[in-house]
C-alpha cells in the first residue's frame, strides 16, 4: 500500500513536466500528422485523428511509460498502395483488420516477434521507407505534383523535377517550390543555431508558423492574394463537429480478395516491426531504465488503431522521434503521451483555419527530410563497415521493396541472411540442427554476492536469439552478468548489436554485463557489431590465428622476437609489481619476447575485486627484466594516482633541475634518495620526450603499459619502440654507474 501511495505521489509530483513535455511533442505531432496523411493520400485530418486515439488509449492501456504513439513514417509507402487499390474508405477497412491482428499478437505474447528479423534487414526495409516517402514528397515539395507507376520512377524522376523546378509557367508553381527548399533549409540548418531559446519551439513548428505568418504578411500588408497556387495550399480542416459528421464508412467489400489481405499483412507487419523497434529504443532513452511490457503495448496499439480506423485515421504505431523529444524534455510517465493528445484535439478545436494557411510544400519537406535520414549515405557506410555480407543483405531488402514490395523484401532479406549463414558455417543441416535446440543455460552463484551466468552454445543468431533475451530480461539491470560464448561457434551481427544495447543498459542501472569467449572467434571487420564465427581447432595454436595474432606474428618476425599464443600458465615475474598487489592475474597470451624472455609483450587478463564488485580487465603490457637491481618506484602523469597515494601517505617525488618533469609526472618509492639518484638527466629527459606511460619497477624489472584496454598494432609496435630505447638507457646508465 505504501509503495502505490508513493506511486501516485510520485505521478503528480511530475506531472507538470509532463504536460510542458506533452505539449513540445505535440507542436511536432501536429504538422506531421498532417503531412503523413496527404504523403499517404488521406485526409490531412487523418494523421492527427491516428494520433490522438494513439495518445488517449495507449497512454491509459499501454505497457510502455515514455513512448509517443501516432502515426509513423514507415506506413506511408503500405497506405498508399493501399489507397490506390482498395480506395479511401477500403484502406479504413484494411486498418481496421491490421489492428484487430495487432491485438492478436499482444495477446499471443508475440512481442518477440521483432527478434526474428535481421537488423541489416531491417535497416534495409527503413531505407527503402525512406526512399519511397523521399521519392514521391521530394516533387510535390517542389511544386510538381506528378503520377507516376512506381516509387522507383519517382525516384527517377527527381532530376527533371529540380532542373525545372524554376521553369514553370504559373508563378503560384514557383512561389511553391520556393517555400519547400526554404522549409528544408528550416529542417537542415535548425540543428546547427546554437540557441536555447530558438530551439524552445521544434523545426516543423517553425516552419508552420512561419507559414501562417507569412499568409498573414500578404494578407494585411500587402493586401494580395497568398502568392503559393491555391492547388498547393492543405485542403479546408474539418472543425470538431464536422470531424463527428464527417466520420467515413469503411468498406469490407472486398474483405474476401487477396489484395485487401496482402495490404493488412503489410500494415500489420511494418506497424509491429517500428512499434516494437521503437519501444525497445526508448527503454534505452528512458532515465529511469524501466522495462516496457511489450505484449501489453502491441494490444492497446492494435485498440487504437482499430478505433482510428473507425474515426477516418491512420494506424497508430510508436515513434521514436517524438518519443525522443518527450524523453528530452522531462517526460517521464504516460501522462505526456495523453497530453500531447490533448494539445492536439485543442489546436484542431481553435486553429483548424490558421492551417489550411501552409503550403503543402512546406509540409513535404519534413518528410523529404525524414525520408533522407532513413536512406542516409551514412547508414549505408555504417553497414559496410559492419561487415560486406551485410551490405548485401541490406542491399537485398532495400531493392527487393522498392521494385516488389514491403513483405517481400524483409522476407528476401531474412532469406538472404539465413543463407549468408548457412554458406558461412558451410554445413545446412547442422546449423539448422543446432538452431533448433536450446543452446542457453543460465545459473547464479551466491556467495558474498551474487553473480548470474549465461552459457551459450553452437550457433547464436537472429532466430533464436529470444532464447537469450528471455534470460537477460529475467535478470534485473543492477547485477553482474557474464555471457560465455566459449562453446558458440557462430554469433552473428544482430546478436552483437542487441547485446550492445544490453550493455548499455546494465552500465546505466549500476550493473555490469560482460561477454567473454569470443577471442577465438574471427570476424570480418574490426566492427564491435560484425558477425563472429569460431575458429576450428585447439585454441591458441600458431597455426591457426586471427588477424590480430597473424599481425603480431609478423610485428614479432620485424623486431626479431619470438611469438607464442598459447596461455602462459606461470606469471610469477609479475607477482613483485605494487599495481597487482589489489589484483588476480587471469592469464598471459599473445607474447612477443626475445630469446632469454628478458624482453616481453603480452596481452594480460587480470581482475580486480571479488563477486559483484569484481572487474574484469583486458590489457597489453611490457616486461623489461634486468641482470642487476634497480630502485622500487612508480611513475605516472601527474593526478593518475596522486590522490590515491596522497590518502595511503605517499609523497610525490621531486627531481632537482627539473621542475618540470616533478609537475607533469608523479613519481613514487619507498626509498626517495635511491630513486632521485637513478633518475639522471638522461633518463628523465626520455620520460619528458615520449609519450605517457605508466612504468614500475619492483627492483629487478619494469613493467610498461599506457591503459586498461587490449593495445592495437599501431600501440604494440609504439610501446615496442618505447620499451626497447628504454631498456637501452637502463642498462647505459648503469653501465657508466658501474
Amino acid at each position: 500500500m505504501t509503495k502505490k501511495k508513493t506511486d501516485i505521489k510520485g505521478f503528480f509530483k511530475a506531472l507538470p513536466k509532463n504536460i510542458f513535455s506533452g505539449f513540445v511533442v505535440s507542436l511536432i505531432a501536429l504538422p506531421l500528422g498532417l503531412g503523413l496523411a496527404m504523403a499517404s493520400d488521406a485526409p490531412p485530418i487523418s494523421g492527427v485523428i491516428a494520433a490522438v486515439v494513439g495518445g488517449v488509449l495507449v497512454s491509459i492501456l499501454g505497457g510502455s511509460h515514455v513512448t509517443i504513439s501516432g502515426p509513423g513514417n514507415g506506413l506511408v509507402g503500405v497506405i498508399l498502395v493501399a489507397v490506390a487499390t482498395l480506395g479511401l474508405n477500403g484502406t479504413y477497412a484494411a486498418i481496421i483488420c491490421s489492428g484487430i491482428l495487432l491485438t492478436l499478437l499482444g495477446f499471443l505474447r508475440m512481442g518477440k516477434l521483432a527478434d526474428f528479423f535481421p537488423s541489416s534487414a531491417i535497416q534495409g526495409m527503413l531505407a527503402a521507407i525512406g526512399l519511397i516517402i523521399l521519392g514521391k514528397q521530394f516533387h510535390i515539395m517542389m511544386g510538381n505534383q506528378i503520377q507516376l507507376d512506381g516509387s522507383v520512377d519517382y525516384l527517377l524522376a527527381i532530376p527533371s523535377t529540380v532542373i525545372g523546378a524554376f521553369s514553370y509557367d504559373h508563378s503560384g508553381f514557383t512561389y511553391a517550390a520556393i517555400a519547400g527548399i526554404l522549409a528544408l533549409g528550416i529542417m537542415i540548418f535548425y540543428p546547427k543555431i546554437r540557441n536555447k531559446y530558438f530551439h524552445l519551439i521544434p523545426a516543423p513548428m517553425w516552419i508552420v508558423l512561419l507559414s501562417i505568418g507569412f499568409s498573414y504578411f500578404y494578407e494585411l500588408v500587402l493586401q494580395q492574394p497568398h502568392p503559393v497556387d491555391p492547388a498547393y495550399m492543405i485542403a479546408d480542416i474539418p472543425t470538431g463537429a464536422q470531424i463527428i459528421s464527417d466520420i467515413p464508412t469503411p468498406d469490407f467489400d472486398l474483405l474476401g480478395s487477396f489484395g485487401f489481405w496482402g495490404s493488412v499483412l503489410a500494415i500489420t507487419l511494418i506497424a509491429s516491426i517500428e512499434s516494437l523497434l521503437s519501444i525497445k529504443a526508448v527503454d534505452q532513452l528512458d532515465p529511469e531504465k524501466r522495462r516496457s511490457n511489450v505484449n501489453r503495448d502491441l494490444k492497446a496499439l492494435g485498440l487504437a488503431t482499430i478505433g482510428s480506423g473507425f474515426l477516418g485515421g491512420l494506424n497508430v504505431v510508436t515513434v521514436i522521434a517524438r518519443s525522443s523529444v518527450n524523453v528530452n524534455n522531462g517526460g517521464s510517465n504516460r501522462s505526456s503521451n495523453f497530453a500531447h493528445a490533448t494539445f492536439l484535439v485543442i489546436f484542431i478545436l481553435l486553429f483548424s483555419t490558421q492551417l489550411t494557411r501552409i503550403p503543402l510544400p512546406a509540409l513535404m519537406a519534413i518528410l523529404v527530410y525524414t525520408g533522407y535520414n532513413l536512406a542516409s549515405p551514412r547508414n549505408v557506410a555504417k553497414i559496410f563497415r559492419i561487415g560486406k555480407e551485410q551490405l548485401l543483405i541490406f542491399s537485398t531488402t532495400l531493392l527487393v521493396t522498392l521494385f516488389v514490395g514491403l513483405i517481400s523484401g524483409i522476407l528476401a532479406g531474412v532469406l538472404m541472411t539465413f543463407i549468408i549463414h548457412v554458406i558461412i558455417n558451410k554445413d545446412l543441416e547442422l546449423f539448422i540442427k543446432n538452431w533448433s535446440k536450446p543452446n542457453v543455460l543460465m545459473f547464479k552463484e551466491k556467495r558474498g554476492g551474487l553473480h548470474y551466468y549465461i552459457n551459450v552454445k553452437h550457433y547464436c543468431t537472429f532466430l533464436n536469439f529470444y532464447k537469450l533475451k528471455e534470460k537477460l530480461n529475467a535478470i534485473p539491470e543492477s547485477e553482474d552478468v557474464v555471457v560465455d560464448f566459449s562453446l558458440c561457434e557462430f554469433v552473428d551481427h544482430t546478436v552483437m548489436e542487441n547485446l550492445s544495447a544490453y550493455q548499455d543498459v546494465f552500465h546505466k542501472r549500476g550493473g555490469h554485463l560482460e561477454l567473454i569467449g569470443l577471442d577465438l572467434h574471427g570476424t570480418e571487420s574490426e566492427h564491435p557489431f560484425a558477425l563472429r564465427r569460431l575458429i576450428p581447432g585447439i585454441p591458441f595454436l600458431t597455426d591457426n590465428l586471427t588477424k590480430r595474432q597473424t599481425r603480431l606474428q609478423d610485428i614479432a618476425d620485424d623486431y626479431k622476437l619470438n611469438y607464442e599464443a598459447d596461455v602462459k600458465e606461470d606469471t610469477e615475474v609479475l607477482d613483485g609489481f605494487r599495481y597487482f598487489r589489489t589484483k588476480r592475474i587471469e592469464k598471459i597470451y599473445n607474447r612477443l619476447f626475445n630469446k632469454d624472455a628478458s624482453f616481453a609483450v603480452f596481452d594480460i587478463h587480470y581482475s580486480e575485486g571479488e563477486f559483484i564488485a569484481k572487474e574484469d580487465v583486458r590489457t597489453t603490457m611490457l616486461h623489461i627484466k634486468f641482470d642487476h637491481q634497480i630502485p622500487e618506484f612508480t611513475l605516472d602523469s601527474e593526478g593518475f594516482l596522486e590522490r590515491v597515494y596522497a590518502i595511503a601517505g605517499y609523497n610525490d617525488i621531486p627531481i632537482d633541475n627539473h621542475s618540470d618533469f616533478s609537475k607533469r609526472f608523479y613519481l613514487l618509492g619507498d626509498d626517495p634518495k635511491l630513486v632521485q639518484d637513478y633518475f639522471t638527466d638522461d633518463l628523465v629527459r626520455f620520460f619528458e620526450s615520449n609519450t605517457y606511460y605508466h612504468v614500475e619497477s619492483d627492483g629487478i624489472s619494469l613493467l610498461v603499459f599506457k591503459s586498461q584496454h587490449t593495445a592495437g598494432v599501431k600501440e604494440i609496435k609504439q610501446l615496442l619502440d618505447f620499451g626497447k630505447r628504454l631498456s637501452k638507457i637502463v642498462v647505459r646508465e648503469e653501465a657508466l654507474q658501474a
